[in-house]
């Protein structure tokens, strides 16, 4: 192995990016794998040391998740029903280890098309925040990934929190995955959604993603205009149309054809359509 810094504070850990090229670590399971069958020669700052990297706090106007914060962390967190769409998605990276020790950040800043926190991310609208020696920047998530492997982290940056708006009123969030088997899975396609829900039951917000179904996850902002005003309940999968995948740009690989993927995730989207309805009334899907 190369150099290896294990900074404790933020501070100390932009200070090292600043001063020379530097392999960001935390859990690591993205970085291994990729480095199978060769010496780790690597120079690594490993971040896992940083307690501010780590936990979500509650703000005045937002959530603040740590970029270093673990899916098992996710899950165990005592949240209110604006995340359980993102508690879901952490059910289903990896396994239980891969839970343990694999990082909000990292699924974020790999960017896979088919990262799995990504449109439940971006369904609650989230930002992260990137840190440098020099400055803070604060980047919709929209923004941040830019493709397929590649985003808007500089070389002297890393990221140190995720960001998720704070709501009034109801909101419910939901999400779904189609693979090959039920876990331990490479996407196919996903959805993911939160809608917030007026006095009059109408949805007054509604914020829907598809993952797996293009080089990025996206929005689907005629749906989300569609959905908007509606009541919140069962005749929401009326809604959805064909029309409402164009941002998409499916692939066709050994997972399945794009047009299965389209097929995936237009069925997807009614089933989590459905399932929001039912969490806002209550009553099961």
């Amino acid at each position: 192995m190369g150099l290896y810094l294990r900074p404790r504070t933020i501070e100390e850990a932009v200070a090292a990016l600043a001063a020379r090229g530097l392999a960001v670590l935390a859990g690591g399971t993205d970085f291994y794998p990729l480095r199978v069958g060769r010496a780790l020669d690597d120079d690594v700052l490993d971040v896992t040391a940083i307690d501010d990297l780590r936990g979500v706090t509650t703000m005045d106007d937002h959530w603040r998740i740590g970029a270093a914060t673990t899916w098992r962390d996710i899950i165990d967190a005592d949240l209110p029903p604006l995340f359980d769409g993102l508690k879901l998605a952490a059910r289903e990276v990896g396994g239980a280890q891969i839970q343990n020790t694999g990082t909000l950040a990292g699924n974020l800043c790999n960017a896979s098309p088919a990262a799995d926190g990504v449109p439940v991310l971006l369904a609650l609208d989230a930002d992260v925040v990137l840190q440098s020696a020099g400055a803070s920047r604060t980047v919709p998530l929209a923004d941040f990934i830019r493709g397929n492997r590649r985003t808007a982290l500089r070389a002297d940056e890393i990221m140190t929190a995720i960001r998720v708006p704070r709501r009034t009123g109801r909101s419910a969030s939901h999400f779904l995955k189609l693979g090959a088997r039920r876990y331990l899975v490479i996407s196919i396609a996903m959805a993911a959604g939160t809608i917030d829900v007026d006095a009059r039951g109408r949805i007054a917000a509604a914020r829907i993603a598809i993952g797996a179904c293009s080089e990025v996850a996206q929005r689907l902002p005629a749906l989300e205009q569609a959905l908007t005003g509606a009541p919140a309940d069962g005749a929401l999968v009326q809604q959805v149309s064909p029309s409402h995948f164009a941002p998409l740009a499916p692939v066709d690989d050994v997972r399945g054809s794009a047009d299965y993927r389209l097929e995936a995730a237009a069925t997807l989207t009614r089933r989590l359509l459905a399932a929001l309805a039912a969490k806002i009334s209550g009553t099961p899907a």
